[in-house]
């Protein structure tokens, strides 16, 4: 299983089997009729919606904005920046109601003797309504200079945090939780727990592997989707999942609208598939990307909803062309909420956009941006023809705020629209303009 190389995104991926629902996607059309160069387009393809009993996962009847609350594709929310902070920051999180946390690592080391080094970790923290960060102490030790830093911080609401010490092998591996704005940690024991019959709010959707059991992501056989919950940090597995193959990437945050989305593989096609939830998590649609005609499996697909239309980028290997890292295979567009889906652009051996990091960008009217491994690109007609842009490339990951574009420096920039974007800065004193 392939996963995305550079950029700060780190997601892994799960299957559950158990209380899985038996979900068959169809499609319109093959997906192969259309032309097999950039910017192809006119492939279609749709789902068929199923669900636990009683319950419905499809979409709603006028596209992904029909259910999103007013004002969820408004202007921007404004985050305080903090250029004092001490170090560089890192695995930075928000809550929706514009508090966060980010870890810091402030690292002292010697090119010679690099054994001698050491990194200190702090957190960083906005509590609700607050007008600055504000340090509070770390449970994460003081690391040497070859271990590096590996922790990284799920947001699980307001003033609630989980910390994953990643540097710390089983058996003593522990996670640390707080429900105070970091003013005091517990220990948490980061095996799942139990089962939940939905994701709550504030919840991340993440993974762990199920076959063999606790095994390293990179060997894993069969992966589960298991929620981080925001009550106490523990996770539980997800009772009921799509069927989407043995590797299927979910996405940590809803979307907009409050849909979830988890792509895979379609089982009876091994083609590109993706899954909606829209009542979080107890019920799920599946339905099967018009792929291009590639050898082999792609890795996943980074989904993203917009203002007027759902994004599908398909990840994997190119056929053709120079070798890239992050790979984009195909966008798909979706205009009624993930039930039929178009490829608007088919990528070929050089025309751009060929690479992407993290989540394409949606905004109104057919407006889509790329942001590419060494450049941006934007498209006006829903992803048929794209133009670079002046900055250069940018990470973009899903928040409760919104989408979050995150620089090589110690730049974020946050949007609703895809439009209009609001920048802070955390940590940037001692860093390169």
């Amino acid at each position: 299983m392939r996963r995305p190389v550079g950029g700060v995104a780190g997601a892994v991926v799960a299957l559950v089997t158990v209380w899985a629902l038996v979900v068959l996607a169809g499609c319109t059309g093959t997906g192969e009729e259309t032309g097999t160069g950039p910017g192809a387009s006119g492939s279609s393809g749709s789902a068929r919606q199923t669900g636990a009993p009683g319950s419905s996962g499809a979409p709603g009847p006028s596209g992904s904005a029909a259910s999103a609350p007013p004002g969820t594709f408004g202007a921007p929310p404004r985050i305080p920046s903090a250029p004092g902070l001490p170090g560089e920051a890192h695995s930075l999180g928000l809550a929706r109601d514009g508090s966060g946390f980010a870890l810091l690592a402030e690292c002292v080391s010697d090119p010679a003797t690099p054994e001698t080094g050491f990194c200190r970790q702090h957190v960083a923290v906005r509590d609700t309504g607050a007008k600055e960060w504000v340090l509070r102490k770390s449970p994460l030790p003081r690391t040497t200079g070859t271990d590096g830093i590996s922790a990284h911080l799920l947001a699980l609401g307001p003033g609630r945090a989980l910390i994953e010490d990643g540097g710390v092998e089983p058996p003593g591996a522990r996670n640390w939780f707080t429900r105070d704005g970091g003013r005091t940690w517990r220990a948490v024991d980061r095996r799942t727990v139990g089962t939940t019959p939905e994701i709550p709010v504030g919840a991340v959707l993440t993974t762990e592997c199920a076959s063999p059991p606790g095994g390293h992501p990179d060997a894993c056989e069969r992966e589960r989707l298991v929620v981080v919950s925001p009550r106490d940090g523990r996770r539980r597995a997800l009772a009921r999942v799509p069927l989407l193959g043995a590797h299927p990437l979910p996405a940590g945050q809803p979307e907009p609208d409050g849909s979830w989305w988890v792509s895979g593989t379609d089982p009876l096609s091994g083609r590109a598939a993706v899954a909606v939830s829209r009542d979080g998590g107890r019920s799920w649609s599946v339905g099967r990307l018009p792929s291009p005609p590639a050898t082999g499996h792609g890795w996943y697909t980074s989904v993203a909803v917009g203002p007027d239309a759902v994004y599908a980028a398909e990840m994997g290997e190119l056929t053709g062309g120079e070798p890239v890292k992050n790979p984009m295979r195909a966008l798909h567009r979706s205009l009624d909420g993930g039930r039929t889906w178009q490829r608007m652009w088919t990528t070929g051996p050089t025309a751009q956009p060929r690479t992407l990091l993290g989540l394409p960008v949606p905004g109104p009217g057919g407006r889509v941006e790329i942001g590419g491994e060494r450049a941006g690109y934007r498209s006006m007609d829903g992803g048929r023809t794209f133009v670079p842009l002046d900055e250069g490339g940018h990470h973009t990951r899903r928040t409760p705020l919104g989408l979050l574009r995150e620089s090589s420096s110690c730049r974020y920039e946050l949007t609703r629209d895809g439009v209009r974007w609001s920048e802070f800065g955390l940590a940037c004193e001692n860093r390169a303009p």
